[in-house]
């Protein structure tokens, strides 16, 4: 007698008569990368997005939560990658910065892109510097916190220098003269440095709270830009000041 071939498991013939949507549903997980922990990020992509999570961090938590473990654990890799990519905190750190500067300068370009007359550019500029660190204040804090970084650093040293740059030419434009940055006369390194001093200024005193005695007093229905506007439009020197 030939004998009949075993019938299917039945859970196979369950399967097969399943929906086909069903099936898909039941399909087993993607098996995880090892330790279970890294995502599993492309070569080369694996760097942005630790510079992702490093800002993060940094908005969240402020410089001195910004170590390589907590970005590690932000991005969901292991605790070697962030020192595999960038050496060490300060490598980090600076190419962090460098991010910064180039949306700083991507902001304040675009603000003096507006037709209009120099001064008014170079005010919308002034704004546009404002409303970044506003919005960013852990990125604007790290930029300037030179003792933390590594200038040398060619991504950092790059757009610093277009920041510096840019400066200079609004500053140039509202002057009716062109200035060349690398080399500045006595009245147009004052020029420029005043116009920063009072911009970075109001800036960092608005960021640490040391300004709201002066905005609760000031007539109703005026506030920060208002209060920037008037002291950019404002005479220096004038008696009395």
């Amino acid at each position: 007698m030939v004998k009949k071939a075993n019938p299917a498991p039945a859970r196979i013939r369950r399967a097969a008569t399943m929906p086909a949507s069903v099936r898909t549903a039941r399909k087993p997980a993607a098996p995880r990368p090892a330790g279970g922990r890294d995502a599993p990020y492309h070569h080369g992509a694996l760097r942005d997005a630790l510079l992702e999570a490093a800002e993060r961090v940094l908005e969240r938590e402020g410089l001195p939560g910004l170590t390589l473990r907590a970005v590690a654990r932000e991005a969901g890799v292991s605790h070697a990658a962030p020192t595999h990519h960038f050496g060490d905190l300060a490598g980090l750190v600076s190419e962090l910065a460098a991010i910064g500067f180039q949306q700083f300068n991507a902001a304040m370009a675009a603000a003096g892109a507006a037709d209009g007359p120099a001064m008014e550019k170079a005010m919308a500029r002034a704004k546009a510097y404002v409303a970044y660190a506003r919005a960013h204040p852990g990125m604007y804090g790290l930029m300037f916190r030179t003792e933390r970084l590594d200038m040398s650093r060619p991504s950092l040293k790059q757009a610093a220098g277009a920041s510096f740059a840019g400066l200079a030419g609004a500053v140039g434009a509202s002057r009716h003269e062109q200035i060349f940055d690398q080399a500045l006369s006595l009245d147009q390194a004052a020029a420029i440095a005043r116009a920063w001093c009072l911009v970075h200024g109001f800036t960092m005193l608005l960021l640490d709270g040391r300004l709201s005695d002066i905005l609760r007093r000031l007539p109703e229905g005026t506030g920060v830009e208002t209060l920037l506007d008037a002291m950019l439009r404002s005479p220096i020197g004038r008696p009395g000041c």
